[in-house]
């Protein structure tokens, strides 16, 4: 019985077993490995290779011609990363049964850019566990996009079919599986059977994507239809050269063409990647484009300024893998229309052609590049080198195209050799795929001497070999311009291959006589020199001249100068130093304790230092002014402008000296043209294609007396040309917002400290002021009911806010924190242990005031309810606040409708900035970005000018008493107000601004609030003052004018007139107090209050 059973379980079993076991290839997968190798690189994917019998069928032809598979588990491990690509190029016959649709509603007129056909593929999984003689199995995905920003799909392991459309892009994911081989002819065959979901056709062959007219619609979804018969078959070649480097594959559809997911062949391009090894062997094709060795081009010139020592494949991976290279226009350019206009040997689009020879926006990248030093059997150094040189047109995005893979009419792969004898790179270039147009010569150079007019680092031309064939074309050339701060970055303290460079100063004379137009003798400008520093080298040495540079260079926001009242749009500026004197670039901390020496190579950046050969003309060029001439330095920088109205100058090569006797740099400008090839030979005055008619001033605040001196650098741009020129432009002033030097940012620290102090030393007065008036009160008690609880409980609220709220005391500050409540830049500072200090000094202080107000408080209110105990039938003659907080909040009330009114008036007067919302932003004359103040927000600010005008309660009820004593003591009133006062005296003294870094500009006021304008530091101050003088007069001619005008009223007074007073005491009485107390507590015994606290 068991048996049977047995034999029933067996019998059951057998066809699963027969299907895992028909196809040794096929075998499920027994260990997972990534891109890196086995061992769990990555997160298991599970694998079913449930169509090894449709691989089996498709795939015939190339099972039948593999060969035996003989690497090792090494070179299995390395197939994923080999055989994937990224963005390669796909093509399909426009007339015949298309792939899928395109929606091109995203372009509004028939001038956009075609859209590109892209296509990636990865290898995602390689069953290496067990495998067959001839076959591995493997699984994959391939995404195909159209789309019109040159974006792709999503590549990974954990993927399903997906078909996306939208306006602009489609995409599509295709799931495969199936064999790897290699046949004998040298290649590595990809077969595999896919699954996906297509786009499904509609009824009219004509028009089968009629749905696809408006898929950027809400809750779109394609219609789909999953299709399994699909085939993809790529070739490989196993060994990458110049000429056998190209990846080709072909997607089909296995339906029959009546079907209606038929699709015609898909064919695909792509090359091997950086997961392959290439190999140097194309010398032939090599020599004939390069001997005799070196060419001469139109760049080489004398061979000098080229870099020829040992580093070359290191300075070449720096500054040119994949990074931008500008193509020059074919100005000099005398042939036919069709050679001037053609992009060098490239297949161009009609955008390129558009250029007209001028090749606006358009560029070279270089990818794949390989670079193998060796040396010379003599030798000499040299190295191999190879690269494919893909051309970039206007509309294509720059960083996605140095990411495509895809080879034809618009890449060259190239292979050469660079000798460091000549510093020339020459190589062979063949267009597309394949050794059928190798057609074209590529020299390249690495400079190290810069100029005006020449600030490439990786120069280059693309010529035609004579003889080779290809269609005639301009020589092409191709120039990698460096930033000051990329030879900071890339040959740095962090390291790098040595580099020495140098600069040769070819427009100082023309810079001094600038200057000496610009800077005639005037008495008051030798009167601001002597008495004002600006930045200069602390010592002769690289050191000093690099710290310089430092100072010199600006990255900072800018506004026209004058301030406009009309919209305008805030630029960057930026001004970066180049060289400075004989220091090229930067010098490292490690440079400090070496003599600095002038000579190339010496010192800089990693070496990167070398002296110019244009020094002398500093001192010549200013020779009418011998104290100033000798401290001159030659200068070379680039300025960077953003904007749409400064176009014209927004990026200039400068050239000239810096006065550092005065702060001044007088730069003479380069800038490139931008012009059509016709019209280059109608201007004048173009060096090597370049405008150099410009002038540049630079004014540097002083670094003396920054705080009663704006900190802000002017500009001003201006062109030499005759009014009529093409090239002529407006001048341009700008005036950045505030610097900071080297060394004054530490001042931001100790301006705080001082800031900090004063707030101490303050609040310390207020306090001294508030003992006075409670001794005084205590000496004189008649005086204490007539002290205005009103302005006390201003001055209680102006203390206990910044106990609640952390806010400073007597000092506005702007907000600590944005909206987004990130803290500010300067949130370490304040954690720091001196502000810590400071800050729990003045908040202990803040205490002891408030505690001082509420007992002067406290002291009124008593004597006022013992005056009232006393004359109970009386109570009108007992002063009180009600009528003061009336007529002080009505005055107040007033007050903050008017200046309300205008706040609003001037802040929708000023022009919006142009990053903010309409109408919630405004900019102030700094630059600086307000929102629009609500009523909250000015309340809030209101409140703190009342403070500053704390005597008006006083005022108003000295006249509603009609007093006839001092109920004040004149040194808490003017105390109190010049403490009040301090804040605006201080902000109108001192500078602006001083710290662009820090939220907190202010300690003691924010000057960007109109109650701490220019026009408040004067105008609260002075009301402050004459309500200090209205207390005054009132304490000590009030009741005699009174008593002179009003006669019949005199029995209305209180203090001559009530019964109340016939009681008491003389006004230095000391037991006014105790009266009053025996008053309310009848029998209790006489009680002296003696305590201040």
């Amino acid at each position: 019985m068991v048996s049977k059973k047995l034999q029933y379980i067996g019998a059951f079993l057998l066809p699963f077993f027969a299907i895992t076991t028909s196809f040794d290839p096929f075998r499920q997968n027994q260990q997972p490995m990534g891109p890196m190798g086995t061992g769990g690189q990555v997160p298991f994917v599970p694998h079913e290779y449930v169509r090894f019998a449709d691989v089996k069928r498709q795939c015939r032809s190339v099972l039948s011609s593999a060969s035996e598979l003989t690497f090792d588990a090494n070179r299995a491990n390395a197939l994923m990363p080999e055989l994937t690509f990224v963005k390669g190029d796909w093509k399909q016959d426009a007339d015949g049964a298309l792939l899928m649709p395109f929606d091109g509603t995203d372009a509004a007129d028939d001038g956009a850019p075609d859209p590109l056909p892209l296509a990636s593929f990865t290898l995602t999984h390689v069953d290496v566990g067990r495998r067959g003689r001839t076959a591995l199995n493997v699984s994959g995905v391939l995404g195909v996009a159209i789309s019109r920003n040159g974006t792709g799909p999503e590549m990974g392991q954990y993927v399903s079919p997906e078909l996306k459309v939208w306006p602009g892009s489609t995409e599509l994911k295709i799931l495969f599986e199936g064999v790897y081989t290699e046949n004998d002819g040298g290649e590595s065959v990809l077969c595999m059977v896919g699954d996906a979901l297509l786009p499904r056709r509609g009824g009219d062959a004509g028009n089968p994507w009629d749905w696809a007219k408006n898929t950027g619609r809400d809750n779109f979804q394609p219609p789909v239809t999953k299709d399994g018969s699909i085939l993809l078959v790529f070739r490989y070649p196993t060994t990458m050269t110049l000429t056998t480097r190209a990846v080709r594959g072909e997607l089909t559809s296995t339906r029959h063409k009546s079907d209606a997911a038929y699709f015609d062949a898909v064919h695909l391009l792509s090359q091997l990647g950086a997961y392959s090894n290439y190999k140097f062997g194309s010398e032939k094709l090599v020599a004939k484009a390069c001997i005799p060795h070196p060419y001469r081009d139109d760049i080489l010139g004398g061979g000098r300024g080229l870099y020829k020592d040992n580093s070359f494949c290191g300075i070449l991976d720096r500054f040119t893998s994949e990074d931008l290279l500008t193509v020059v226009p074919n100005w000099r350019c005398n042939a036919t229309d069709a050679t001037c206009r053609r992009l060098g040997p490239f297949e161009t689009d009609k955008a390129v052609d558009a250029t007209d020879g001028a090749f606006t926006d358009v560029s070279v990248v270089m990818q794949d590049v390989r670079c193998e030093p060796r040396n010379a059997p003599d030798g000499e150094s040299s190295a191999r080198v190879s690269a494919v040189f893909r051309a970039v047109p206007p509309w294509e995005h720059k960083y996605a195209a140095g990411k495509r893979s895809g080879l034809g009419g618009m890449t060259l792969s190239a292979e050469g050799v660079w000798r460091a004898s000549t510093g020339q790179l020459c190589m062979v270039g063949c267009l597309g795929a394949g050794d059928k147009a190798c057609h074209s010569r590529v020299c390249l150079y690495v400079q190290t001497t810069f100029t005006a007019t020449r600030r490439s680092i990786t120069v280059g031309q693309i010529t035609r070999i004579d003889g080779g064939g290809g269609p005639a074309h301009f020589p092409l050339t191709i120039k990698r311009t460096v930033h000051p701060t990329e030879l900071w970055n890339r040959f740095g303290v962090s390291g790098g291959a040595p580099l020495s460079m140098a600069y040769n100063y070819t427009k100082v004379r023309e810079a001094g006589e600038f200057l000496r137009r610009s800077e005639p003798f005037d008495l008051g400008t030798v009167l601001a020199k002597s008495l004002l520093s600006y930045p200069r080298a602390a010592a002769a040495d690289a050191m000093g001249l690099s710290n310089l540079a430092d100072d010199l260079t600006l990255h900072v926001p800018a506004v026209p100068d004058p301030f406009p009242r009309e919209r305008f749009e805030r630029p960057f500026f930026q001004l970066e130093v180049l060289s400075l004197g004989s220091l090229v670039g930067r010098n490292s901390l490690a440079a400090q304790s070496t003599p600095f020496s002038g000579m190339p190579g010496k010192r800089g950046m990693g070496g990167a230092s070398s002296s110019s050969s244009s020094q002398p003309e500093s001192s010549s060029s200013a020779s009418s002014q011998p104290a100033e001439a000798a401290s001159l330095l030659n200068v070379s920088a680039e300025l960077s402008l953003s904007g749409e109205p400064y176009a014209n100058v927004s990026s200039l090569f400068l050239e000239g000296v810096y006065n550092p006797v005065n702060g001044r740099m007088y730069l003479i400008g380069c800038r490139s043209i931008q012009a059509s090839r016709r019209a280059f030979p109608t201007l004048r005055e173009v060096e090597d294609g370049m405008d150099c008619s410009i002038e540049v001033r630079v004014e540097y605040p002083p670094t003396t007396a920054r705080w009663l001196i704006n900190p802000t650098a002017k500009v001003r741009i201006a062109s030499t040309r005759a009014a009529g020129d093409p090239l002529r432009f407006n001048a341009t002033a700008l005036q950045t917002l505030p610097i900071l030097y080297r060394e004054q940012r530490q001042d931001i620290l100790s301006r705080r400290s001082v800031e900090g102090i004063l707030r101490v030393a303050t609040l310390a007065a207020a306090i001294a002021a508030e003992l006075s008036q409670l001794m005084y009160i205590k000496a004189n008690t008649d005086v204490m009911p007539y002290v205005s609880l009103v302005m006390l409980g201003v001055q209680a609220g102006g203390y206990s806010v910044p106990l609640i709220t952390g806010a400073e005391a007597l000092f506005a500050r702007i907000a600590a924190a944005g909206s987004d409540g990130v803290p500010p830049p300067s949130y370490e500072v304040d954690r720091s242990t001196l502000y810590w200090a400071i800050d729990c000094v003045v908040k202990i202080l803040i205490l002891a005031a408030l505690l001082l107000t509420l007992r002067l408080a406290q002291k009124v209110w008593r004597s006022r309810i013992r005056l009232l105990t006393r004359s109970p039938l009386e109570p009108g003659r007992v002063p009180s606040d009600r009528k003061v907080l009336l007529y002080t909040s009505a005055a107040h009330l007033l007050g903050f409708t008017v200046i309300l009114l205008v706040r609003y008036a001037s802040a929708y007067g000023r022009p919006p900035a142009p990053d903010g919302e309409a109408g919630s932003y405004y900019m102030d004359a700094r630059g600086g970005t307000h929102a629009l103040r609500e009523w909250a927000v000015t309340l809030e600010e209101y409140i703190g000018m009342a403070q500053d005008f704390f005597l008006l309660p006083q005022v108003i009820g000295n006249v509603v008493w009609r007093i006839n004593c001092k109920p004040l003591k004149k040194s808490y009133y003017a105390g109190v107000t010049a403490v009040r006062l301090l804040p605006h005296l201080y902000d109108y003294v001192k500078a602006p601004a001083i710290n662009p870094y820090f939220a907190e500009e202010y300690e003691f006021v924010n000057t960007s609030l109109d109650f701490y304008s220019r026009f408040g530091d004067v105008a609260i101050p002075l009301v402050a003052v004459a309500l200090a003088a209205a207390v005054y007069v009132q304490q000590r001619w009030n009741y005699k004018i009174i008593s002179r005008t009003v006669k019949t009223q005199q029995k209305k007074l209180q203090h001559l007139g009530s019964r109340v007073y016939e009681r008491l005491p003389s006004m230095s009485s000391a037991n006014f107090e105790a009266e009053l107390v025996s008053g309310v507590n009848e029998g209790a015994g006489l009680r002296r209050d003696t305590s201040l606290s």
